[in-house]
């Protein structure tokens, strides 16, 4: 995790940890395979015909290690204001809000019980439910559900 983000400091790549290492950070520590990274546009280069690939130096292994990096889609704007450049020797962590986002719009379950967990554990609804209102409503939805299941979880 800290050399992917010291190389991606090194080339100018905005960023901020994402994946199960952040629900970590976020108060839910759990076992993951790899390091996810939400980046800026920088990581990439565009070509004619559509076709986008990493810049050179991009990591996206390290010692065995896979680093995922993810990045915000078009009507995205929020989510692709929330890469910063580290200015100290710690990791950026995406916030709260933004990783629920992330979470909230994967199919996987897995990101569905990650975002339980983090509710269980006491996470901000209310930062979450106004980041989605303003960014992502469509997936406000899907959000209480799984507040309400978190709450008969806890019972």
């Amino acid at each position: 995790m800290r050399s992917a983000s010291d190389e991606l400091t090194r080339l100018g790549v905005r960023h901020a940890l994402v994946g199960g290492l952040a629900v970590g950070a976020h108060g839910y520590p759990r076992a993951t395979k790899d390091v996810d990274f939400l980046v800026g546009d920088e990581a990439f280069e565009h070509h004619e015909g559509g076709i986008v690939t990493m810049k050179p130096g991009i990591p996206i292994q390290i010692h065995g290690v896979l680093v995922d990096l993810l990045s915000a889609q078009p009507g995205e704007g929020a989510l692709g204001a929330v890469p910063v450049v580290r200015t100290g020797v710690d990791v950026p962590i995406a916030p709260i809000e933004a990783l629920v986002h992330l979470k909230l719009k994967s199919p996987r379950l897995k990101d569905a019980a990650d975002v339980i967990e983090l509710l269980k554990v006491g996470i901000d609804c209310a930062r979450c439910r106004a980041w989605l209102a303003t960014n992502a409503p469509a997936l406000a939805p899907r959000f209480e559900e799984l507040i309400e299941r978190a709450q008969r979880e806890s019972e």
